[in-house]
């Protein structure tokens, strides 16, 4: 088995809520995507990659700002973790 992770940043705590970031790691071998490859996300939100068959891994913590930091900006702090298994039937693409 090989694993496909998928990282959504969502816009807020809620897993309907738009993606505002993303990344792709493809453990089947058959696509290589790096940062940048695609400016629109693979989903709109993460429950449409629920709908598409990814399996949630990882919410988000909820952690509330620091009083008075309530509008720094730092990193995307809305992640969910998604991964999808595949039994590697499929031909991998050349390295």
């Amino acid at each position: 088995m090989r694993q496909q992770v998928l990282a959504l940043y969502l816009g807020t705590s809620a897993l309907d809520a738009r993606v505002v970031g993303w990344s792709v790691y493809d453990g089947t071998g058959r696509t290589r995507p790096a940062t940048g490859d695609d400016g629109e996300p693979p989903y709109e939100t993460g429950l449409d990659a629920l709908l598409d068959g990814w399996r949630l891994i990882q919410a988000a913590q909820l952690i509330p700002p620091y009083p008075g930091h309530e509008y720094d900006t730092s990193f995307l702090k809305h992640e969910f973790l998604f991964e999808k298994l595949d039994d590697g039937s499929q031909a991998r693409t050349t390295r």
